[in-house]
C-alpha cells in the first residue's frame, strides 16, 4: 500500500463550521508515523495546512469528521478518528484503513517550500468510498 495517495494530505487547523456554529476540531500537528508493505512511513502534519512525506508537500483541512488533502486542483476527502496517539484514515481511494501513531509535534516546513494552493470547495476527487 502506497501511502503518496492518501497523503497528499492532511488537512488548516480552524473550527469547523457546520449549521453556522463552531466546532472545535482535534489538532492533527504532529509527526506521524506509520508501517506499510513498503516499509516505514513518516508524515509531517503542520498547523500552517501544510503537510509532508518525503519530497512532497500538500495542504489539508478538517471538514466535520474528515480531512481533505489537495492533489492537484482537487480535494481527496478520508474519514477520520483520532483517539489519543492513534489516528486512522478510512474511506476515500482506501481499500483499509490505515493506522497512524503521534511520535513527535510537527518539524517546520522548510524555507523556499510554499504551502501549495486549495483547490475550491467544491471539487472532490471522483474516488470510490
Amino acid at each position: 500500500m502506497k501511502l503518496s495517495t492518501p497523503f497528499m494530505i492532511l488537512f488548516a487547523l480552524t473550527p469547523a463550521v457546520l449549521a453556522g456554529q463552531s466546532r472545535q476540531v482535534p489538532d492533527l500537528s504532529g509527526t506521524w508515523r506509520t508501517d506499510t508493505p513498503d516499509g516505514p512511513q513518516t508524515i509531517v502534519v503542520r498547523p500552517d495546512s501544510s503537510a509532508s512525506w518525503g519530497d512532497e508537500t500538500v495542504r489539508w483541512r478538517i471538514v466535520a469528521d474528515s480531512i481533505f488533502i489537495a492533489m492537484g486542483d482537487e480535494w481527496l476527502v478520508y474519514n477520520y478518528a483520532l483517539s489519543g496517539k492513534k489516528l486512522t484514515l478510512s474511506g476515500g481511494d482506501l481499500v483499509d484503513p490505515i493506522e497512524l501513531e503521534r511520535a513527535g509535534p510537527p518539524s517546520p516546513r522548510p524555507d523556499g517550500v510554499p504551502v501549495p494552493p486549495a483547490p475550491a470547495m467544491d471539487r472532490r476527487a471522483d474516488v470510490g468510498t
